[in-house]
């Protein structure tokens, strides 16, 4: 894929992403106006689901479906081309835009934008967790909760995500998990427990550091004591993890008991309380433009 060969990208734009006043389509149109690629704007109506989606990639077939919104967005748009060729981008519009942070795609829309054409594409596996598709992270437990207080206040972004884990901070009973990881019985006792594709929150909080979007396994993460300075840690510092609270595993398949019905979360979205999880990793799901340095140096 070059510049010079002629695409049919269709953006699938959600009007309601963010809280800045980019004006996505004159930007998109403007980039495009001198060809050579065939583009298409489709913004989601506000009682949007998949099949809505799904209607309109398969009446246009694009080569690339690009998502102009936030993490949500890209998960609607991932989960009507996963294990198929057409392509994916994405235009961080959201205001938790954590794939594109992972991925190194640049907030500056015609920086963004440049991307789209640029010749490197990712495959990434996914996972599927209770049968809801997860990129980036789901968790039960304390994060699972701080997405349900965050999702109902004014603040966002990372202080936003801050204020409202402090808020929920004492209010969080440790779970207890019975796991079976690599046919292998682990029991814990933790504050929450991640099921981790990448490595941070689209808030910037840092989780599993060794995570990969494109390898065989994703990382279970057992955080057993959540306190001020491992919140300001996970962040803002960005510093090594204590040993002594987290705990992380490998695995292409979890199941997972819980002692009693828990918050839980996927890719951001609160989706209530569970008992039970499990997860089964799916490889080479989408395949993602990223930056050039992005596929050829960067570790996610």
């Amino acid at each position: 894929m070059t510049e010079q060969d002629g695409m049919k990208i269709l953006f699938v734009v959600n009007p309601g992403s963010g809280s800045n006043k980019t004006d996505w389509p004159t930007i998109i149109t403007e980039h495009f106006k001198k060809g050579p690629h065939i583009i298409e704007l489709y913004n989601l109506p506000q009682d949007c689901n998949r099949e809505t989606i799904s209607k309109k990639i398969q009446s246009e077939q694009p080569h690339m479906v690009v998502a102009v919104g936030g993490d949500g967005t890209v998960k609607l748009v991932a989960e009507c081309i996963v294990k198929t060729e057409t392509l994916l981008g994405i235009l961080p519009a959201g205001s938790a835009n954590g794939l594109a942070k992972e991925l190194g795609i640049s907030s500056r829309p015609e920086e963004a934008l440049d991307v789209l054409v640029s010749k490197a594409v990712k495959k990434i596996h996914v996972t599927m967790v209770n049968g809801h598709m997860c990129i980036h992270l789901s968790d039960v437990g304390f994060n699972a909760f701080v997405v349900k207080e965050f999702n109902s206040q004014k603040g966002r972004g990372m202080w936003g995500y801050l204020k409202a884990s402090v808020k929920v901070l004492f209010k969080n009973p440790h779970l207890k998990a019975e796991m079976n990881i690599n046919n292998t019985i682990i029991r814990r006792e933790a504050a929450m427990i991640v099921i981790a594709n990448a490595t941070k929150y689209g808030s910037g909080a840092l989780i599993n550091p060794s995570g990969k979007l494109d390898d065989t396994v994703f990382e279970v993460v057992a955080i057993k004591k959540v306190s001020f300075g491992e919140i300001f840690k996970m962040v803002v510092s960005h510093a090594k993890h204590d040993k002594t609270k987290t705990e992380t595993f490998q695995t292409n398949h979890l199941k997972m008991k819980l002692d009693k019905k828990r918050f839980f979360q996927v890719d951001g979205e609160f989706l209530g309380r569970v008992d039970t999880v499990e997860a089964v990793l799916i490889p080479d799901a989408i395949s993602i433009v990223v930056p050039q340095k992005s596929e050829e140096g960067n570790p996610n």
